[in-house]
């Protein structure tokens, strides 16, 4: 089992920044992917960007250039520096990881951390 712990959330004002945490504890090996996904109210859940253990990280297009994912191994820790924050970005955000278990994946799913952009 992987337990995921999100915080780092709040209220912030358009054009400010935001970092997101996420502390994984438990059965950490062979984690070799982990995201962040958001859920605004009404809309279904989106990957907002990913991230592998070979540090390849991919992001939607809608938080290029605005969002940083990373990965602290020894700190057992994900982060989402979020930049230039937009009303839009306004959302529950979930941390996720796929362990691999040798036969099979199983995916996890943090509590979620809300984020406001408003003024």
């Amino acid at each position: 089992q992987v337990q995921l712990v999100e915080s780092g959330g709040g209220l912030v004002q358009p054009g400010g920044s935001l970092r997101l945490s996420c502390a994984y504890s438990g059965s950490i090996f062979n984690i070799p992917y982990m995201a962040w996904y958001r859920q605004a109210p009404g809309k279904e859940r989106e990957l907002v960007a990913s991230t592998t253990n070979n540090k390849i990280a991919d992001y939607a297009d809608s938080v290029k250039g605005r969002f940083t994912i990373s990965r602290n191994n020894a700190a057992n820790t994900l982060y989402l520096q979020m930049n230039s924050l937009k009303p839009e970005d306004t959302a529950i955000y979930y941390c996720h990881a796929k362990k691999y278990s040798g036969t099979r994946y199983s995916t996890y799913w943090g509590q979620g951390t809300q984020v406001t952009v408003s003024l």
